[in-house]
């Protein structure tokens, strides 16, 4: 056969293929009603396995068995991506997965009571202020467990925690602990992060010999510090914090890597500014509460997801978005407590709580995950 021929065939065996496809289809759908008519789960795991080992019995050589396991496994779940819409259609309960209410707006102004993460002076003071004015009525706390603590409390309405910057990735404490707690997100804020280093009045660069700050501002200002290797970074609780130990040491070769609010606050000069690598740096802010809440402008959702520990199950899962046409703008893997070499994974996808083709995807994923919790569903303010 010639190459014309050869082709002529395939797109004879393809169009067959397609035709068979969507009879398969439609009696997955026949299927689908079944199951929802009697309370059954569209993964029945043992089915498929068995039904996996018998078609790769079918093929004749080792390539053709391992591609026809790959090819079914592709088949079947767009199959139960096929049934997971069908169930949306008749039993429009996707919302009971995440259990949270829609409001008209949230209520964040100056007469809220609001926890920051730092001291005086912090970035994540600034970020407060911008969201919810300069008169509100602020506190602070030194950890992020500690501002957590205060809204579970009752102490607070809401609180501000950073959560990503632009240059280093995710704060990754605040992924852990988000967990231990029964609070959720209720909004975003980003802010312009720009670097200084601040020492005692009258310091010089060249006198300089440690350098406090956050691990974020340490990270962010690495080519800095790279460039003066006579200055020795040091990690601090925040890079206010940081700053306020500069001016209570009265040490002219200690300086902060923080913001110019903190000079200013501390009484600290201004040695070097905008010392980030990133020049266009920018990190998140979240605000906490304890109230699931979201609005109909909400478009950013915030997933914890555990995944069963087989082959491919995170692709499976990320699937759910791809075939719904979501847009997937961050993932963060940290490791789970007590289960060595087990992974959790932090996911924000663009969307909102009431679109059909999020409930779609939760509802699949919540049905073939281990884990799943939606953190929260907001929108940057």
């Amino acid at each position: 056969m010639n190459l014309i021929e050869s082709r002529n065939r395939i797109d004879e065996i393809d169009k067959k293929i397609v035709e068979l496809f969507e009879e398969r289809m439609r009696v997955s759908g026949d299927v689908a009603e079944y199951k929802i008519k009697n309370g059954l789960a569209v993964l029945d795991k043992d089915r498929e396995n068995e039904k996996l080992d018998m078609l790769e019995g079918l093929a004749h050589n080792g390539f053709n068995k391992d591609a026809i396991r790959e090819l079914y496994e592709q088949i079947m779940s767009l199959s139960r991506k096929y049934q997971y819409t069908l169930m949306n259609r008749i039993m429009d309960d996707t919302l009971s997965i995440a259990d949270f209410d829609q409001i008209d707006d949230m209520s964040f102004d100056e007469y809220n009571t609001v926890y920051y993460f730092g001291v005086k002076g912090s970035y994540t003071q600034a970020a407060m202020q911008e969201i919810f004015g300069s008169k509100v009525d602020g506190h602070h706390k030194r950890t992020f467990r500690g501002v957590m603590e205060a809204v579970c409390d009752g102490m607070a309405d809401y609180g501000v925690l950073p959560i990503e910057n632009s240059s280093t990735g995710g704060i990754t404490a605040n992924y852990d602990i988000i967990l231990e707690y029964p609070i959720y997100i209720l909004g975003e804020h980003v802010m312009e992060i720009n670097q200084c280093l601040l020492g005692l009045p009258g310091a010089h660069l060249d006198e300089i010999r440690t350098v406090y700050s956050h691990p974020q501002g340490l990270m962010q200002c690495r080519t800095f510090l790279e460039n003066h290797p006579e200055i020795k970074g040091v990690e601090f609780e925040s890079t206010a914090s940081a700053a306020k130990k500069v001016f209570e040491d009265g040490d002219p070769s200690q300086a902060a890597i923080a913001g110019i609010t903190a000079a200013d606050i501390y009484k600290l000069s201004v040695v070097a500014q905008n010392i980030q690598t990133e020049k266009d740096n920018s990190t998140r802010f979240i605000v906490i509460g304890t109230n699931k809440l979201y609005t109909k402008k909400a478009d950013k959702i915030s997933l914890c997801m555990e995944l069963p520990h087989v082959s491919g199950s995170l692709y499976r899962m990320l699937s759910h978005f791809i075939f719904n046409g979501i847009n997937m703008t961050l993932i963060e893997s940290r490791p789970i407590p007590g289960r060595q070499w087990k992974y959790r994974f932090f996911i924000d996808i663009e969307g909102n709580l009431d679109d059909p083709e999020v409930k779609n995807a939760l509802r699949g994923i919540h049905e073939e995950c281990s884990y799943i919790k939606v953190l929260g569903n907001y929108a940057s303010i």
